[in-house]
């Protein structure tokens, strides 16, 4: 009865003019920035941060959530119709969903893609619902050691399942963790690392690594690869599927919506790797493996299903821990901590309404999508055929506009600038910018919690392994880190994230 009390207050939050107007809003963005190549909504959603301050902390983080799961439609798109993925997650829906089209199925390709969305985003917002609170009460007990030791595994777990290099995804999870550092100590109120520039006293501000790392590298990377896009067909139809395609689209949206579920919660998972793993999933257990590659409808099912549920489930850690699973939610958190909320368990407690309302607010987002996504087609082929280089100049603007009413600072655009040029050499190194995001949100709470820990303790060191689910956690992370480092595992690694 307490779920159901629970969802009706967020069904009553949710289902307002202005929240749900704002979730339409975020939708038709992230939709929208998923079928245009080279945007995104790590990009979206840090550009539109500094407009977030003066909105109601549950109307902006609606918004922003729908522009991170409405990305992951858009994604499939571009990536059926025109090969170009718009979203990482979207990659492996590429293989068989364009060559649907080219075989003249792009509508059953794109109605499939919205139909396992829709029903992968469902399942994970119960998931999400279900979870989350006997999770949150579980954190409710963690003290300083547990929650640092959960940091920890945190960011190992966001190394371990970073693509690229594992030394270069250690080395950018430690410039995070310094960078972090930066600003005014709050115990001895002496200065690190400001090299005497009293701009730098408060630290640096989190919307300017992130608009910089993800808004202006993005906008240097992708001028490199303007691409040509070619559509398969100008006009899309036929998006009707038969009794025959659902019967084929079953078994993969199902495995698809468990795979993708479990791990969206794991720290540094998400869609990408969901979406992976359940591409590789059912081409060993579909009985048509043989057409994966030449447009198998199953190759587009099980990945969609993946990526979206993914997408939502890893919000259950971001909500109830405080934990960023991916750079999105690390984004989440940024967003949260402007609103003046102090992410974790004590969230659901002291802000139900806020709690719930996000998450009844994602089915209703899910139902627009479904909305947007199969009768608009026709804009969004139309969106397709933009030229890159007539969308960055507006992209640029916003970005310098966003950072300057941070503080009315010139100081934050020049600094905006210079991780803009070091997010593009991060690219150019395949230096992969997340866990970098990652340790700079977790970075400050692991130093206040190591501190509180140290303190009760008597700077005893110990208290980390003295402690069960301290020991359970730190344990898993120097399993996780050995196990990776081992050398045959590591080249499976590697090629599982190069799959094409």
């Amino acid at each position: 009865m307490e779920i159901l009390s629970n969802l009706g207050l967020g069904l009553e939050t949710a289902f307002t003019l202005t929240n749900l107007m704002y979730c339409l809003i975020g939708v038709f963005v992230g939709t929208a920035v998923g079928v245009l190549p080279g945007l995104g909504p790590i990009a979206t959603i840090a550009m539109l941060l500094p407009a977030t301050f003066g909105l109601p902390p549950i109307s902006a983080l609606i918004m922003l959530s729908g522009i991170y799961y409405g990305a992951q439609y858009g994604g499939s798109t571009t990536a059926i119709l025109v090969n170009l993925p718009g979203e990482s997650s979207s990659v492996v829906t590429a293989i068989d969903g364009y060559q649907m089209a080219r075989n003249g199925n792009a509508g059953k390709a794109l109605a499939t893609a919205a139909l396992a969305s829709f029903f992968a985003g469902t399942v994970a917002t119960i998931l999400l619902a279900l979870f989350a609170p006997p999770l949150a009460d579980l954190a409710l007990k963690f003290g300083p050691a547990e929650y640092f030791s959960l940091m920890v595994l945190g960011l190992v777990a966001s190394v371990v399942l970073a693509s690229g290099s594992l030394l270069h995804a250690i080395g950018m999870v430690i410039l995070g963790l310094l960078l972090g550092l930066v600003g005014t100590d709050v115990n001895s109120g002496a200065q690190r690392y400001t090299f005497d520039m009293p701009q730098l006293a408060d630290g640096i501000n989190f919307v300017i690594v992130a608009m910089g790392m993800f808004g202006i590298g993005e906008i240097i990377r992708n001028l490199e690869h303007d691409e040509t896009r070619n559509l398969v067909m100008k006009k899309v139809s036929g998006l009707m599927l038969n009794k025959e395609d659902f019967k084929r689209i079953i078994g993969p949206v199902l495995r698809g919506t468990g795979l993708g579920s479990a791990l969206g919660i794991l720290p540094g998972g998400g869609a990408m790797l969901a979406s992976f793993a359940a591409y590789s999933l059912e081409k060993k257990v579909s009985k048509n493996s043989k057409q994966f590659g030449k447009g198998a409808i199953e190759g587009v099912a099980a990945p969609e299903a993946a990526n979206n549920a993914g997408a939502q489930t890893s919000f259950i850690p971001m909500l109830t821990l405080g934990i960023p699973s991916n750079p999105v939610m690390a984004l989440m958190i940024g967003a949260m901590i402007i609103q003046g909320i102090q992410p974790g368990p004590a969230v659901m407690t002291e802000q139900p309404a806020l709690f719930w309302g996000l998450i009844v607010s994602m089915w209703f987002g899910n139902l627009f999508l479904v909305v947007l996504n199969l009768p608009m087609i026709g804009l969004w082929v139309k969106m397709i055929m933009v030229p890159y280089h007539r969308l960055y100049p507006a992209i640029l603007m916003f970005c310098a506009i966003g950072v300057f009413s941070l503080n009315n600072a010139e100081f934050d655009v020049g600094l905006m600038a210079l991780f803009g040029l070091f997010g593009y050499i991060c690219a150019k190194l395949d230096a992969e910018p997340a866990p970098m995001l990652l340790g700079f949100i977790i970075g400050p709470m692991m130093e206040e919690y190591l501190r509180r820990a140290l303190l009760l303790s008597h700077s005893d060191p110990m208290v980390f392994v003295q402690r069960p689910i301290s020991a359970v956690m730190l344990g898993l992370a120097v399993a996780a880190m050995a196990v990776v480092l081992l050398p045959s595992l590591r080249k499976k690694r590697e090629e599982a994230f190069h799959e094409e």
